[in-house]
């Protein structure tokens, strides 16, 4: 297919750019020297070996996404044929439902306030000022006498200051009717295939299939209001369901590397036994994330989608300049790309610092919904009587990791 050949090419070509991505980095030593640099030929200054390994990587980055999108579009062929082949003789489908149009209207109040009626009373009302002669003032009319300002507020709320949502992006999602997702895991896999002589014996393969489970796990939390609250004050139903939202999502992103699978947490990447590690050591951390990506894509047969670490060390990784001052990836007056060797990299200080991750997210897990997250109002013992009540909101999922080895953690950066 071409589609199958265009996608050998490329991760062909993207295996060739790491090879010299990995040269360039081990011929400029652990100072990152790139006078020592010679992949790129000679006669070329410091500042042009530098320029041609931001490009290396800008093309890099440029194959992963294609390969990405060839994986994809070999996939949905996939699901076409699939669908060809199941699809009886006068099928048509299922017709489209459209969602009812709703036309917004003015209130009667709106329409007053803006008549051009309105606004030119508004504009021409003012009290004009005029000179009084022969008056004495008895009493002033000022504020504590009169009226105290009346100040209303904006209706703008400023957020707390909280972590956003880090990881969850990475991760690809399902659905499951189920308590539990259970999967076989291809744990022995020996191919005897050889040369055999005429008469002789066969030679014997093993394969082994082995049944794992990762459990759905509940995550919820509450908040008790009082009636009044959610009566008389416009909006607070909805703000406090989508704080509710919004910390159910963000304690997924957390359990999502860190849970520790003790129930009722979830099992969490960096948690999962046998994903791989890369120590850093005396390496220049670059040659440290390469060489995670390798142990990924040799040891995991897996393709890296994308790297996880803590924004303070990717402002490490972005600050490292050559022995003669240039920044490596790129002009500090320039943004630069979110890129290592091709992957994007998600910043999130969900992982400590010092460590990073490596992963073929997009193949080897996922997160699948039981229940979405609900959210329910009811009364809790004597809430009743007290005129209270309690918004409850939670969410089932469960979250696998179809193989350990597509992940490899990099320690000591």
């Amino acid at each position: 297919m071409p589609t199958s050949t265009n996608l050998t090419e490329r991760r062909e070509a993207l295996t060739a750019k790491h090879k010299i991505a990995q040269a360039v980095l081990e011929q400029a030593g652990e100072d990152l020297d790139f006078k020592q640099v010679t992949e790129f030929g000679d006669g070329l200054s410091t500042q042009d070996k530098v320029e041609k390994f931001r490009v290396l990587n800008d093309e890099l980055a440029e194959l992963t996404r294609e390969c990405k999108e060839l994986e994809l579009a070999e996939r949905a062929a996939s699901v076409r044929a699939i669908g060809d082949m199941l699809s009886g003789p006068g099928f048509t489908g299922i017709p489209p439902v459209h969602a009812a149009e709703r036309i917004a209207r003015k209130s009667l109040g709106d329409r007053i306030v803006e008549s051009d009626s309105f606004e030119h009373f508004v504009t021409d009302r003012a009290i004009k000022a005029t000179q009084l002669e022969g008056l004495d003032v008895k009493a002033l009319f000022e504020t504590g006498a009169g009226w105290e300002p009346e100040s209303v507020r904006t209706g703008m709320v400023v957020e707390a200051v909280t972590r956003p949502i880090q990881v969850l992006d990475l991760i690809p999602g399902g659905v499951t009717g189920q308590a539990a997702i259970v999967y076989m895991e291809e744990t022995t896999r020996t191919h005897a295939a050889a040369e055999t002589a005429e008469a002789g014996e066969y030679p014997e393969s093993e394969f082994v299939l082995t049944e794992r489970s990762s459990p759905v796990r509940k995550i919820a939390d509450t908040v008790p209001v009082t009636d009044e609250q959610l009566e008389d004050v416009e909006g607070v139903r909805s703000y406090l369901d989508n704080r509710l939202r919004f910390g159910l999502r963000q304690r997924l992103d957390n359990q999502i590397l860190n849970g520790d699978g003790t129930s009722p947490n979830l099992r969490g990447i960096l948690n999962v036994a046998g994903i791989q590690t890369q120590a850093k050591s005396t390496d220049p951390t670059f040659d440290a994330f390469h060489k995670a990506i390798t142990k990924v894509r040799l040891t995991g047969r897996a393709n890296p989608s994308g790297i996880v670490m803590h924004p303070n060390d990717w402002q490490d990784i972005r600050l490292t300049r050559t022995a003669d001052g240039v920044y490596i990836l790129g002009n500090p007056a320039e943004r630069g790309a979110m890129t290592l060797f091709g992957l994007p990299v998600a910043l999130g200080d969900v992982i400590a610092e010092g460590t990073g991750i490596v992963g073929d997210f997009a193949n080897f897990s996922q997160l699948y919904d039981r229940r979405m997250i609900e959210v329910q109002v009811g009364y809790v013992d004597a809430q009743f009587k007290k005129g209270q009540q309690t918004i409850r909101a939670d969410m089932r999922v469960a979250f696998a990791v179809y193989r350990a080895t597509a992940f490899c953690t990099v320690t000591g950066i």
